[in-house]
Protein backbone atom coordinates (compact mmCIF):
# COMPACT_ATOMS: atom_id res chain seq x y z
CA UNK A 1 0.00 0.00 0.00
CA UNK A 2 1.32 3.85 -0.62
CA UNK A 3 0.55 6.47 1.26
CA UNK A 4 1.46 9.95 0.87
CA UNK A 5 4.05 11.48 3.19
CA UNK A 6 2.82 14.09 6.21
CA UNK A 7 3.66 17.37 5.52
CA UNK A 8 2.76 19.66 8.40
CA UNK A 9 3.11 23.13 6.98
CA UNK A 10 2.56 25.14 10.11
CA UNK A 11 5.22 24.75 12.95
CA UNK A 12 7.24 27.41 14.48
CA UNK A 13 10.89 28.05 15.82
CA UNK A 14 12.39 30.29 17.68
CA UNK A 15 16.66 30.79 17.35
CA UNK A 16 18.93 30.32 20.41
CA UNK A 17 18.95 34.25 20.73
CA UNK A 18 20.89 36.11 22.88
CA UNK A 19 19.87 38.93 25.15
CA UNK A 20 22.46 41.02 23.28
CA UNK A 21 21.41 39.99 19.80
CA UNK A 22 17.86 40.43 20.81
CA UNK A 23 19.27 44.26 21.31
CA UNK A 24 20.01 44.93 17.82
CA UNK A 25 16.25 44.95 17.36
CA UNK A 26 15.11 46.39 20.43
CA UNK A 27 17.45 47.53 23.07
CA UNK A 28 14.42 47.19 25.61
CA UNK A 29 12.14 44.67 24.32
CA UNK A 30 13.90 42.77 22.10
CA UNK A 31 12.74 38.77 21.65
CA UNK A 32 15.78 36.44 23.13
CA UNK A 33 15.69 32.76 24.42
CA UNK A 34 16.68 31.83 28.01
CA UNK A 35 17.55 28.52 28.29
CA UNK A 36 17.35 27.18 31.66
CA UNK A 37 20.24 24.81 33.13
CA UNK A 38 18.86 21.41 32.28
CA UNK A 39 18.82 22.61 28.72
CA UNK A 40 15.40 20.66 28.20
CA UNK A 41 13.38 23.72 28.62
CA UNK A 42 13.52 27.87 28.67
CA UNK A 43 11.94 30.98 28.37
CA UNK A 44 10.90 32.98 25.33
CA UNK A 45 11.74 36.63 26.93
CA UNK A 46 10.78 40.17 25.89
CA UNK A 47 13.90 42.28 27.31
CA UNK A 48 14.15 41.18 31.16
CA UNK A 49 10.36 39.91 30.77
CA UNK A 50 9.32 36.41 30.68
CA UNK A 51 7.01 35.85 27.57
CA UNK A 52 6.38 32.28 27.19
CA UNK A 53 7.63 28.94 28.50
CA UNK A 54 9.32 26.22 25.72
CA UNK A 55 10.71 23.27 25.03
CA UNK A 56 13.84 21.92 23.49
CA UNK A 57 12.08 20.78 20.17
CA UNK A 58 11.31 25.03 19.41
CA UNK A 59 15.19 25.41 18.94
CA UNK A 60 17.03 22.70 18.63
CA UNK A 61 16.46 20.94 14.79
CA UNK A 62 17.38 17.68 16.18
CA UNK A 63 15.54 17.26 18.79
CA UNK A 64 13.00 18.31 16.21
CA UNK A 65 13.46 15.88 13.86
CA UNK A 66 13.29 12.91 16.39
CA UNK A 67 10.02 13.93 17.74
CA UNK A 68 8.60 13.99 14.07
CA UNK A 69 10.04 10.55 13.86
CA UNK A 70 7.83 9.54 16.78
CA UNK A 71 4.86 11.80 15.38
CA UNK A 72 5.38 10.11 11.95
CA UNK A 73 5.93 12.97 10.11
CA UNK A 74 8.48 13.02 7.48
CA UNK A 75 8.29 16.60 6.71
CA UNK A 76 7.76 20.12 8.41
CA UNK A 77 7.77 23.90 7.31
CA UNK A 78 8.57 26.06 10.15
CA UNK A 79 8.25 29.60 10.51
CA UNK A 80 9.06 32.20 13.07
CA UNK A 81 7.08 32.79 16.28
CA UNK A 82 4.83 36.01 15.66
CA UNK A 83 6.99 37.60 18.23
CA UNK A 84 10.34 38.30 16.14
CA UNK A 85 8.37 39.80 13.75
CA UNK A 86 9.98 43.24 14.16
CA UNK A 87 7.19 45.44 12.79
CA UNK A 88 7.86 48.18 15.16
CA UNK A 89 11.25 48.67 14.50
CA UNK A 90 13.28 51.56 12.04
CA UNK A 91 12.45 49.80 8.81
CA UNK A 92 16.71 49.49 7.93
CA UNK A 93 16.80 47.97 11.56
CA UNK A 94 14.07 45.79 10.75
CA UNK A 95 15.69 44.53 7.44
CA UNK A 96 18.46 43.32 8.93
CA UNK A 97 16.93 41.76 11.75
CA UNK A 98 15.24 39.88 9.25
CA UNK A 99 17.43 39.14 7.32
CA UNK A 100 19.79 37.91 10.41
CA UNK A 101 16.32 35.51 11.32
CA UNK A 102 15.93 34.50 7.91
CA UNK A 103 19.56 33.00 8.12
CA UNK A 104 18.70 31.54 11.54
CA UNK A 105 15.73 29.81 10.09
CA UNK A 106 18.06 27.95 7.39
CA UNK A 107 20.71 27.15 9.93
CA UNK A 108 17.84 25.36 11.57
CA UNK A 109 16.45 23.62 8.72
CA UNK A 110 20.22 22.59 7.39
CA UNK A 111 19.71 19.41 10.00
CA UNK A 112 17.91 17.80 7.43
CA UNK A 113 16.96 19.92 4.50
CA UNK A 114 15.28 17.13 3.18
CA UNK A 115 12.54 17.10 5.78
CA UNK A 116 12.90 20.84 7.70
CA UNK A 117 11.75 24.03 5.05
CA UNK A 118 11.45 27.13 6.52
CA UNK A 119 9.74 30.31 5.83
CA UNK A 120 10.89 33.40 5.40
CA UNK A 121 9.97 36.76 7.45
CA UNK A 122 9.91 40.25 6.10
CA UNK A 123 9.98 44.33 7.02
CA UNK A 124 6.59 44.40 6.48
CA UNK A 125 6.88 47.93 7.37
CA UNK A 126 8.78 49.42 4.38
CA UNK A 127 7.03 47.89 1.05
CA UNK A 128 10.50 48.14 -1.24
CA UNK A 129 12.91 46.01 1.68
CA UNK A 130 9.90 43.75 2.44
CA UNK A 131 9.99 42.70 -1.13
CA UNK A 132 13.53 42.76 -1.67
CA UNK A 133 13.96 40.30 1.47
CA UNK A 134 11.17 38.11 0.21
CA UNK A 135 12.61 37.71 -3.17
CA UNK A 136 16.76 37.18 -1.37
CA UNK A 137 15.05 34.42 1.23
CA UNK A 138 13.82 32.13 -1.31
CA UNK A 139 16.34 32.35 -3.45
CA UNK A 140 18.52 31.50 -0.14
CA UNK A 141 16.17 28.57 0.27
CA UNK A 142 12.86 29.59 1.96
CA UNK A 143 9.95 27.63 0.68
CA UNK A 144 7.31 31.08 1.09
CA UNK A 145 7.20 33.95 3.27
CA UNK A 146 4.85 34.24 6.59
CA UNK A 147 3.51 37.44 7.62
CA UNK A 148 1.56 39.07 10.22
CA UNK A 149 -2.36 40.17 9.68
CA UNK A 150 -1.80 43.66 10.25
CA UNK A 151 0.70 46.59 10.82
CA UNK A 152 -0.80 48.59 13.57
CA UNK A 153 -4.49 49.61 12.26
CA UNK A 154 -3.04 48.56 9.07
CA UNK A 155 -5.14 45.64 7.85
CA UNK A 156 -4.50 43.40 4.72
CA UNK A 157 -6.30 45.78 2.18
CA UNK A 158 -3.89 48.22 2.76
CA UNK A 159 -2.19 49.53 -0.32
CA UNK A 160 1.77 48.69 0.94
CA UNK A 161 0.39 45.06 1.87
CA UNK A 162 -1.96 44.79 -1.05
CA UNK A 163 1.49 45.87 -3.46
CA UNK A 164 3.84 43.00 -1.23
CA UNK A 165 1.21 40.17 -1.61
CA UNK A 166 1.17 41.38 -5.49
CA UNK A 167 4.85 40.73 -5.50
CA UNK A 168 4.52 37.42 -4.34
CA UNK A 169 2.04 36.74 -6.63
CA UNK A 170 4.66 37.70 -9.68
CA UNK A 171 7.64 36.07 -7.88
CA UNK A 172 5.39 33.09 -7.36
CA UNK A 173 6.21 33.04 -3.24
CA UNK A 174 3.77 31.40 -1.07
CA UNK A 175 2.27 33.16 1.75
CA UNK A 176 1.37 32.57 5.10
CA UNK A 177 -0.64 34.86 6.84
CA UNK A 178 -0.61 34.75 10.94
CA UNK A 179 -2.72 36.61 13.23
CA UNK A 180 -0.94 38.25 15.69
CA UNK A 181 -0.37 41.63 18.65
CA UNK A 182 -4.84 40.68 19.08
CA UNK A 183 -7.56 42.94 19.49
CA UNK A 184 -9.03 43.59 22.40
CA UNK A 185 -6.62 42.73 24.78
CA UNK A 186 -7.65 45.08 27.99
CA UNK A 187 -10.84 43.03 27.81
CA UNK A 188 -9.24 39.46 27.70
CA UNK A 189 -6.83 39.17 31.00
CA UNK A 190 -7.75 35.80 31.86
CA UNK A 191 -8.35 32.19 30.58
CA UNK A 192 -6.11 32.97 27.43
CA UNK A 193 -9.34 34.64 25.86
CA UNK A 194 -6.66 36.83 22.41
CA UNK A 195 -5.89 33.24 21.56
CA UNK A 196 -9.32 31.45 21.94
CA UNK A 197 -11.63 34.71 20.90
CA UNK A 198 -9.06 37.36 19.53
CA UNK A 199 -6.85 35.18 17.03
CA UNK A 200 -9.81 33.44 14.80
CA UNK A 201 -11.29 37.30 14.68
CA UNK A 202 -7.97 38.65 13.49
CA UNK A 203 -7.79 36.12 10.32
CA UNK A 204 -11.23 36.42 9.68
CA UNK A 205 -10.64 40.45 9.70
CA UNK A 206 -7.70 39.84 7.55
CA UNK A 207 -9.68 37.43 4.94
CA UNK A 208 -12.74 39.93 4.83
CA UNK A 209 -10.62 43.14 4.16
CA UNK A 210 -9.38 41.23 1.15
CA UNK A 211 -12.44 41.08 -0.24
CA UNK A 212 -14.99 43.41 1.27
CA UNK A 213 -12.03 46.12 -0.24
CA UNK A 214 -11.90 44.51 -3.68
CA UNK A 215 -8.26 43.97 -3.22
CA UNK A 216 -8.33 40.78 -4.83
CA UNK A 217 -9.85 41.77 -7.91
CA UNK A 218 -6.16 43.94 -8.24
CA UNK A 219 -4.10 41.25 -6.95
CA UNK A 220 -3.07 38.61 -9.64
CA UNK A 221 -5.03 34.99 -8.85
CA UNK A 222 -1.74 33.53 -9.03
CA UNK A 223 -1.09 34.47 -5.21
CA UNK A 224 -0.72 31.30 -2.91
CA UNK A 225 -1.87 32.65 0.19
CA UNK A 226 -2.81 29.88 3.38
CA UNK A 227 -4.52 31.24 6.26
CA UNK A 228 -3.30 30.03 9.59
CA UNK A 229 -5.94 28.58 12.45
CA UNK A 230 -8.30 26.85 10.22
CA UNK A 231 -8.60 30.89 8.52
CA UNK A 232 -10.41 31.25 12.38
CA UNK A 233 -14.11 32.34 12.16
CA UNK A 234 -14.14 33.10 8.31
CA UNK A 235 -16.22 29.80 7.36
CA UNK A 236 -18.58 29.82 10.05
CA UNK A 237 -19.69 33.10 9.47
CA UNK A 238 -19.61 33.47 5.77
CA UNK A 239 -23.44 32.99 5.51
CA UNK A 240 -23.62 35.95 7.25
CA UNK A 241 -21.04 37.89 5.62
CA UNK A 242 -23.15 36.98 2.07
CA UNK A 243 -26.39 37.58 3.63
CA UNK A 244 -25.49 41.54 4.62
CA UNK A 245 -23.61 42.05 0.87
CA UNK A 246 -26.91 41.17 -0.20
CA UNK A 247 -29.02 43.53 1.69
CA UNK A 248 -26.69 46.25 2.46
CA UNK A 249 -24.76 48.36 -0.76
CA UNK A 250 -22.66 49.76 1.77
CA UNK A 251 -21.02 46.13 2.33
CA UNK A 252 -20.90 45.41 -1.42
CA UNK A 253 -19.55 48.98 -1.99
CA UNK A 254 -16.26 48.02 -3.33
CA UNK A 255 -17.18 44.23 -3.92
CA UNK A 256 -18.05 43.63 -7.52
CA UNK A 257 -19.27 39.83 -6.05
CA UNK A 258 -20.84 37.45 -3.50
CA UNK A 259 -17.86 37.15 -0.89
CA UNK A 260 -18.27 33.55 -1.05
CA UNK A 261 -17.40 33.69 -5.00
CA UNK A 262 -14.15 34.67 -3.28
CA UNK A 263 -13.31 31.29 -1.24
CA UNK A 264 -11.23 29.73 -3.90
CA UNK A 265 -8.47 32.36 -3.58
CA UNK A 266 -7.35 30.82 -0.05
CA UNK A 267 -6.18 27.94 1.17
CA UNK A 268 -6.35 27.49 5.06
CA UNK A 269 -4.60 25.28 7.26
CA UNK A 270 -6.65 22.08 9.51
CA UNK A 271 -5.73 23.83 12.57
CA UNK A 272 -9.29 23.63 14.24
CA UNK A 273 -8.96 20.58 16.49
CA UNK A 274 -12.56 19.54 15.76
CA UNK A 275 -14.36 16.83 13.19
CA UNK A 276 -17.13 19.28 12.63
CA UNK A 277 -15.06 22.07 12.16
CA UNK A 278 -13.02 20.35 9.76
CA UNK A 279 -16.50 19.46 7.93
CA UNK A 280 -17.03 23.22 7.62
CA UNK A 281 -13.99 23.89 6.34
CA UNK A 282 -14.29 21.38 3.37
CA UNK A 283 -17.50 22.30 2.68
CA UNK A 284 -16.34 26.53 2.35
CA UNK A 285 -12.96 26.02 1.18
CA UNK A 286 -12.82 22.89 -0.36
CA UNK A 287 -10.78 19.66 0.80
CA UNK A 288 -8.62 21.17 -2.11
CA UNK A 289 -7.29 24.23 -0.18
CA UNK A 290 -6.85 22.66 3.08
CA UNK A 291 -3.86 21.87 4.24
CA UNK A 292 -1.96 20.02 7.21
CA UNK A 293 -0.99 22.93 9.97
CA UNK A 294 -0.40 21.59 13.72
CA UNK A 295 0.96 25.06 15.32
CA UNK A 296 3.67 22.53 16.75
CA UNK A 297 4.88 23.03 19.07
CA UNK A 298 2.77 25.35 21.43
CA UNK A 299 0.46 24.24 23.49
CA UNK A 300 -2.66 24.82 21.39
CA UNK A 301 -1.31 23.33 18.73
CA UNK A 302 -2.51 19.53 17.80
CA UNK A 303 -0.54 17.10 20.32
CA UNK A 304 -0.72 14.47 17.50
CA UNK A 305 0.02 15.85 14.49
CA UNK A 306 -2.26 14.78 11.76
CA UNK A 307 -4.38 12.93 14.07
CA UNK A 308 -7.58 15.06 12.89
CA UNK A 309 -7.22 14.80 9.14
CA UNK A 310 -6.66 10.76 9.77
CA UNK A 311 -9.69 10.36 12.13
CA UNK A 312 -12.05 12.56 9.70
CA UNK A 313 -14.69 10.17 8.53
CA UNK A 314 -16.28 12.54 6.68
CA UNK A 315 -13.25 12.23 4.03
CA UNK A 316 -12.49 10.37 1.16
CA UNK A 317 -9.49 8.53 0.78
CA UNK A 318 -8.17 11.16 -2.03
CA UNK A 319 -9.17 14.42 0.24
CA UNK A 320 -7.34 12.55 3.45
CA UNK A 321 -3.87 12.32 1.58
CA UNK A 322 -4.79 15.36 -0.42
CA UNK A 323 -4.57 17.34 3.40
CA UNK A 324 -1.91 15.49 4.85
CA UNK A 325 0.53 16.27 1.93
CA UNK A 326 -0.78 16.59 -1.74
CA UNK A 327 -2.10 20.00 -1.12
CA UNK A 328 1.17 21.41 0.90
CA UNK A 329 3.22 19.97 -2.11
CA UNK A 330 1.43 21.84 -4.80
CA UNK A 331 0.80 24.97 -2.80
CA UNK A 332 5.02 24.89 -2.32
CA UNK A 333 6.15 23.87 -5.42
CA UNK A 334 7.12 20.97 -3.60
CA UNK A 335 8.29 17.20 -4.51
CA UNK A 336 6.03 14.65 -4.75
CA UNK A 337 7.15 11.54 -3.59
CA UNK A 338 5.58 8.69 -2.14
CA UNK A 339 6.77 6.15 1.06
CA UNK A 340 5.59 2.69 1.08
CA UNK A 341 3.64 1.71 3.71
Amino acid sequence: MKTLKKIDMHAHHFPRLTREEARLLDAQSGPWLRIDAGGDHGQIMQGAQPFRPVDRVLWDAHARLEDLDRQGVETQISCATPIMFGYGAERRVAADWCARMNDHALGFASADPSRLKVLAQVPLQDLELACLEATRATRAGHVGVQIGNHLGDRDMDDEQLVAFLTHCAHEGIPVLVHPWDMMGDGRMRKWMLPWLVAMPAETQLSMLSLILSGALERIPASLKICFAHGGGAFAFLLGRVDNAWRQRDIVRENCPKLPSSYVDRFYVDSAVFDHGSLRLLTEVHGANRILLGSDYPFPLGEARIRTLIEEADVLSDFDRCGMLSGNAEQFFSLSSELTEA
